[in-house]
């Protein structure tokens, strides 16, 4: 068994006195996509903050490819080999497609995504290369943010949310990208609140629920009944 890509164990994050993760044991091995899924206000956006150091973490047991990463700030971890696709998108405004783009490769580990690759895998940005970040569509947007995440050429691609508020024919399209992105040795976690879209692309599916993990499996291993309990609770399953 290879070491995991990233790891927690035990996890716990707060704001304040406010506690948001409780024990969080994760993994992600090389190769696979994980989804972590869970309804608003479970943890799962906390959780990325946590793992890509924009959330204090110190003496919390956080590794990358092997390596303790606690309290490492956010641009080594892109160093290291770590992007992040944030909920929201967050594009320059003030920047056109391709200098969104291109600000994305500011710490490059290495060199197979460029921005031909990057117009090969959505090629609608290559059309729109001269409009301002903000001028697309929500969906255009969505595939900026995730290619300059992947300008980084990160060894380990997070995904916030990346269908929150998207028509289901872009959201389609979007995911499609997925399989194209892991052929090249990108690991993938997806953060969703669309748990068809997350077990149909998912190797593993952790659920989280107030902050725990309530779930985690292989997705054909996982009833419909199991999944539902675990993201609602069991007031829910007897609703």
């Amino acid at each position: 068994m290879p070491d995991p890509v990233l790891q927690t164990r035990g996890l716990t994050a707060f704001y304040g006195d406010f506690q948001a993760l409780f024990g969080i044991d994760f993994e992600v091995l090389a190769g696979e996509t994980i989804a972590i899924i869970g309804a608003n206000g479970a943890g799962k956006s906390t959780f990325l903050r946590s793992v890509t150091g924009m959330l204090s973490t110190r003496g919390q047991g956080i590794t990358l490819f092997g390596q303790p990463v606690d309290g490492v700030p956010p641009h080594e971890l892109v160093a290291r080999g770590l992007a992040m696709v944030p909920e929201g998108r967050r594009l320059f405004p003030s920047l056109t497609v391709e200098e969104n783009l291109l600000i994305g490769g500011y710490r490059r580990r290495g060199s197979y995504w460029t921005l031909n690759r990057i117009y090969e895998l959505f090629p609608i940005l290559a059309e729109r290369r001269h409009n301002g970040g903000t001028e697309l569509s929500g969906g255009q947007q969505q595939m900026v943010a995730i290619g300059r995440a992947l300008m980084s050429d990160p060894k380990l691609l997070l995904c916030d949310e990346i269908s929150l508020g998207l028509a289901p024919i872009v959201i389609r399209d979007i995911y499609a990208s997925l399989p194209r992105i892991r052929e090249h040795g990108t690991t993938i976690v997806v953060v969703e609140q669309d748990v068809t879209q997350a077990l149909a692309v998912a190797d593993r599916v952790y659920c989280f629920q107030e902050g725990h993990v309530s779930l985690t499996g292989r997705p054909a291993d996982l009833s419909r009944q199991e999944i539902t309990t675990a993201y609602f609770g069991a007031a829910e399953e007897h609703a």
